[in-house]
């Protein structure tokens, strides 16, 4: 196959997809890593992509939002290991904040049975996760719920979360990066995020290595104000000590 016959292919992939990886084009062209880089080079230089931390994702995309069900099984293994690791900063009493992120949901359903906290939370699949929980004492912030991520968003959320001050916050984004910080394709959404961000005393950042480097239209924060970060191993332990230098504790598990 031809360099320009591969390259059409690719962004055929990123289109459809909404992103593709370096190491995953290398292997179904059969070629190096590095041709692959030189392709997404050259299609950016034509402004077809846009090139991220690992990969590209088609140009005009930054908007591009996975649905719920992709974004369940995408990186399922990573986020496991991620929801595990922070069962370990939940307090032992008190409050928490849950977000609307596929990562946090895991988390919620791996709440022990014998904890004994004061959920908040505006995403409805959580939400749903604790309803039955014997010792959780679950509120839920309400307003418009957005369709694709069955999140609540708008005046009523951003008011409710404005009245609370939680232990910690447990939070999800679409991308983050020391140089853009945090972010998310919807504006309402990273409104919502930010107010939680304001409501809680520490704030525990759950996300898995692919969305390093990502940006995307909405931004509502920087790494300066995360805490800890909970990714996995695919983070490179240089842009894992980068993230660190800016103050952010940062766990790969």
């Amino acid at each position: 196959m031809y360099a320009p016959e591969r390259q059409q292919e690719i962004l055929r992939l990123a289109r459809d997809g909404g992103r593709v990886d370096v190491l995953s084009l290398a292997e179904e062209f059969k070629v190096t890593a590095e041709t692959i880089r030189r392709d997404l080079k050259a299609l950016d230089r034509a402004g077809l992509v846009r090139r991220v931390h690992g990969g590209a994702i088609p140009a005009g995309r930054l908007d591009f939002e996975p649905d719920l069900t992709e974004r369940e099984s995408t990186a399922a293994d990573e986020k496991d290991r991620i929801a595990r690791a922070a069962l370990a900063e939940l307090p032992a009493e008190g409050s928490v904040v849950l977000d609307a992120g596929s990562t946090v949901a895991r988390l919620a359903a791996a709440l022990p049975l014998e904890s004994t906290l004061t959920v908040v939370t505006h995403s409805l699949p959580t939400a749903a996760r604790l309803a039955d929980h014997p010792g959780i004492q679950l509120h839920l912030i309400g307003g418009r719920v957005r369709q694709r991520t069955r999140a609540a968003v708008d005046a009523w959320a951003l008011r409710a979360y404005g009245e609370i001050r939680a232990d910690v916050l447990f939070l999800a984004a679409n991308g983050f990066s020391a140089e853009a910080g945090l972010t998310t394709p919807d504006l309402a959404e990273a409104a919502v995020k930010r107010a939680a961000v304001a409501a809680a005393r520490r704030v525990v950042l759950l996300a898995d290595s692919t969305k390093h480097g990502q940006e995307h239209f909405a931004r509502f924060g920087d790494l300066t104000d995360v805490d800890l970060l909970i990714t996995d191993t695919g983070l490179a332990p240089d842009d894992a000590a980068a993230i660190e230098r800016t103050g952010t504790e940062v766990v790969r598990a």
